[in-house]
């Protein structure tokens, strides 16, 4: 699709974070221009991130650190889905979750019923604290009948210098002992696409997810009746896209690059 066209089109976009507005402690360049020009042209968004190592409250304050302030409404993680998708599918059933402190508290406010002993369910998180222990733990519980759930399939999460092993890396751990596989519910499943359906009431094709990553942000628009854009200042790099089974609907060099796209469209009146 034309660049231009894709955007003029759109009426929410849905922005990652890691790799996308920042990297690390750090702001990307033009990142706070492109929702400005967004806003001004009335377009809305939302912050999406797999990362579910840390609670929506935590990203909201560490983008106020950035000069960008947003209200709870306007962000969810992996781990706000995996909440909503136990709620609707297995209420009262008893969790043991691989995750950090923030996390659990996420899930306990959400009604979820944790345990350490024969839980019925097993989720998996970005669990930044993981020990072997509770490695073996979740392990044991797999075997023993218990579900196997987790928030995303991320396999890095960048850093600045680098990367370190996600989600979907502690879930390839679990697999190869077990034998069993997850079922995932953040970018880019259903689930996901259907939770931002319910809250924001704008069609699936005028939404249009916007990331660094093909197999994770892309795949959610592409593969959901959404749209999904790449841009190119995280982990995938142009010389990945051609082969890739998922393509991309657009590719930019960053969001500042939309920003710049937005701002010589004619101006309307923005909705609040």
């Amino acid at each position: 699709m034309d660049r231009e066209q894709l955007i003029r089109e759109t009426e929410l976009f849905v922005l990652d974070m890691d790799g996308t507005f920042y990297l690390g402690e750090k702001i990307l360049d033009g990142a706070l221009y492109f929702l400005e020009q967004a806003v001004k042209r009335g377009k809305q968004y939302l912050f999406f991130t797999n990362n579910s190592s840390q609670s929506a409250e935590k990203y909201i304050r560490k983008l106020a650190g950035m000069n960008c302030h947003i209200e709870r409404k306007q962000i969810m993680t992996s781990g706000d889905v995996m909440i909503r998708f136990l709620q609707t599918n297995y209420p009262g059933k008893s969790v043991y979750l691989l995750g950090t402190e923030p996390l659990e508290v996420s899930f306990r406010q959400g009604g979820i019923r944790l345990t350490d002993d024969c839980p019925d369910i097993v989720v998996v998180g970005f669990d930044q604290t993981l020990t072997y222990e509770k490695l073996t733990k979740a392990c044991t519980f797999i075997r023993g009948g218990a579900l196997f759930l987790a928030t995303h399939l991320d396999i890095n999460c960048p850093v600045e210098g680098g990367f370190i092993p996600d989600c979907g890396a502690i879930c390839a751990a679990i697999s190869l002992s077990t034998g069993a596989q997850p079922r995932y519910v953040g970018k880019p499943f259903r689930e996901t696409v259907d939770m931002i359906l319910d809250a924001t009431g704008i069609s699936r094709e005028k939404i249009t997810f916007v990331g660094d990553r093909i197999y994770t942000d892309v795949a959610t628009g592409v593969n959901n009746g959404a749209r999904g854009v790449l841009v190119l200042t995280g982990e995938t790099k142009a010389d990945d896209i051609p082969g890739s089974s998922v393509q991309p609907d657009a590719v930019y060099d960053s969001i500042k690059e939309m920003g710049q796209i937005l701002e010589h469209m004619e101006e309307h009146t923005c909705r609040v």
